[in-house]
């Protein structure tokens, strides 16, 4: 049977791109942007994982403002990169895995998402970008890839729980396909950036590690913001990473967080880039229990030590009764004194 094994989000800004394509990934600006990627590809390249599942947006090539489809999947054997105005870039065809994604096709749209199914579609740089920064530039990619396009470009998108929900069905999807396949879901898109208006060149680096402080653990917080608060913290194109929202729903509710880079800016954007692994079952139990445990101890030295101040009470409260008791001797020794004293006086 096929699995998920992991989830891969990351930022797919142009730029970085262009900065690939024509040789500049040593240049101090682009540097570190390209050396936070590099533990990533390592990683892929263990993994090697047989089907990516990547989520972009389009921006403008496979679909114009006539047709703007919210969810749509590519079901075709390849898909040609994208001329995004100054020519296609120089990598691979993207190969499909038509039997897989008509199947993830089948069972979602019987889970009610209503999905597009799309048999032609050329690809830009929001399905090449990330490809390129986790395999590199080979002569064909590694794996098939099954692209989902979502739309985040026109009003209303989808929020981020639809989009969350989409990533479950999407799993419940991969675990009947009988194949033995290896999956990743790629999540793309942001962070937080604005290419228009007078807010143009935001960036709020704040947000940004706050929702991948959440990603993995709290997703739950992610699917509860608004659009409204996207674009006010992140951007106008911040809405992107509800993209990111589609492959933790793809993943177990126990993950590991395997690497997380974050880096500002690249062009007029943030980059973000999380790998979360899934994590076994029995392992995620294991965990589960231990942190149980460890819950429980800690309550119980904390009874314990509620239970040892009463008695530190009760010691001091017996000391000051024996010094309660010492005070009326003391005062009728002086008393005494002073009689004597007093009377010795008299007598002279």
């Amino acid at each position: 049977m096929a699995k998920i094994v992991a989830g891969v989000c990351t930022s797919h800004v142009p730029a970085i791109g262009a900065a690939l394509d024509l040789g500049k990934t040593e240049e101090p600006y682009w540097k570190r942007v390209f050396s936070g990627y590099e533990r990533s590809k390592r990683w892929i390249e263990e993994v090697k994982p047989d089907v990516c599942i990547v989520v972009f947006n389009d921006h403008a090539t496979a679909f114009s403002v006539d047709v703007v489809p919210t969810f749509a999947l590519g079901c075709a054997e390849e898909f040609i990169p994208a001329d995004e105005g100054w020519g296609p870039r120089p990598v691979p065809v993207v190969k499909g895995h038509p039997e897989l994604a008509a199947h993830i096709a089948q069972s979602v749209i019987l889970d009610e998402f209503d999905l597009t199914v799309v048999n032609k579609m050329d690809v830009d740089h929001g399905l090449t970008v990330p490809l390129s920064l986790m395999f590199g530039q080979p002569e064909e990619w590694p794996c098939k890839i099954i692209p989902l396009a979502v739309n985040v470009v026109l009003f209303p998108p989808p929020t981020g729980n639809r989009c969350f929900h989409l990533g479950e069905a999407i799993r419940k999807a991969v675990e009947s396909f009988p194949e033995d396949l290896k999956v990743v879901v790629f999540g793309t898109g942001g962070m937080s950036h604005q290419i228009s208006g007078p807010r143009a060149g935001l960036i709020n680096s704040k947000f940004d590690k706050n929702f991948m402080d959440n990603f993995s653990d709290h997703p739950e917080k992610l699917t509860a913001l608004r659009h409204v608060e996207y674009m006010r913290e992140a951007g106008a194109e911040g809405i992107e990473m509800v993209m990111w929202l589609v492959a933790r729903g793809a993943l177990n509710k126990n993950v590991e967080e395997v690497y997380r880079f974050y880096t500002v800016p690249a062009s007029n954007t943030a980059v973000g880039h999380l790998i979360l692994e899934n994590r076994p079952e029995k392992r995620a139990a294991k965990a589960k229990s231990a942190k149980a445990k460890s819950a429980k101890a800690k309550s119980a030295k904390t009874k314990s030590s509620a239970r040892a101040k009463p008695a530190k009470a009760s010691r001091t409260k017996k000391v000051l009764a024996v010094r309660g008791k010492a005070a009326p001797v003391k005062a009728k020794k002086a008393a005494k004194k002073a009689a004597k004293k007093a009377a010795k006086k008299a007598r002279r």
